[in-house]
């Protein structure tokens, strides 16, 4: 595994016999809350897609964890680790016209994808957060569903819980979640892999059947035999503390 997502890795397996109840994270003080931006370029003219813009977003974030400069003695490497080592919350926010262009001068990684834009950045405390990111907004905006096709041979899949609506914002911060805890499990070749396609991934919303068959009854085992894996939300927005909002399957190439 990465040993930049090693906290997280080592995370996510004390989570993986719990009942979703207890996966519950405390509360830090609110002047140590430390968070991910995740900008989505949401043009009024010209809207991306909901599918393609939240591929980018689960792209962007995993891609600011393992940048080189995230790496020990990276210049990115602290304030990365500090926050991993906490909960990894993340602060969505659309932006379109001069503000998105304000926030491709700050620290941080733009993803495009089917002409969708997103721009993770450099996780800071939330009290601390530049002025380009506090300005922006996510209430109110939202994109309708698409229908993005096949999903490519060998691609990591992220699939959202069919039984939960969530704004454009709280599904980008999920697969977020998602693409991160899937590095965080994979061994050093398949991660190889994934980054020689950009760590591309694909997103979805699971049919009721299929949501049903790949549920971790048994997490470690179905990481082990299927490698999928849960992501819970800790339920500061939206929707209940538990709620398995996302699962993430690497796929092989075959």
């Amino acid at each position: 595994m990465s040993g930049v997502l090693a906290p997280l890795a080592a995370r996510y397996a004390s989570w993986l016999g719990l009942p979703a109840e207890r996966t519950a994270e405390p509360e830090a003080a609110p002047d140590q809350v430390r968070a991910m931006p995740v900008v989505l370029r949401m043009e009024r003219a010209e809207p991306p897609t909901r599918t393609a813009l939240l591929e980018a977003a689960a792209t962007a974030a995993l891609a600011v964890c393992l940048d080189e400069r995230a790496e020990q003695g990276g210049e990115w490497h602290e304030p990365v680790h500090a926050w991993l080592e906490g909960h990894i919350r993340k602060v969505a926010r659309r932006a379109r016209g001069a503000h998105w262009h304000a926030v491709q001068n700050l620290p941080g990684i733009t993803v495009t994808v089917g002409g969708a834009q997103v721009r993770a950045l450099l996780p800071d405390r939330v009290a601390e957060l530049p002025k380009e990111v506090t300005r922006l907004q996510i209430s109110g905006s939202d994109l309708p569903d698409d229908e993005p096709g096949a999903v490519p041979a060998g691609m990591p899949l992220l699939l959202l819980n069919p039984e939960v609506t969530m704004t454009v914002g709280k599904a980008a911060a999920q697969v977020g979640h998602g693409s991160m805890l899937l590095a965080a499990l994979l061994a050093e070749r398949e991660l190889a892999r994934w980054k020689d396609d950009g760590y591309r991934c694909a997103v979805r919303t699971a049919k009721s059947e299929e949501w049903a068959a790949l549920q971790p009854r048994d997490p470690a085992a179905t990481w082990q035999e299927r490698k999928v894996l849960a992501v819970r939300d800790a339920g500061y927005t939206e929707i209940a503390p538990g709620t398995v909002t996302v699962l993430a399957q690497w796929r092989d190439e075959s």
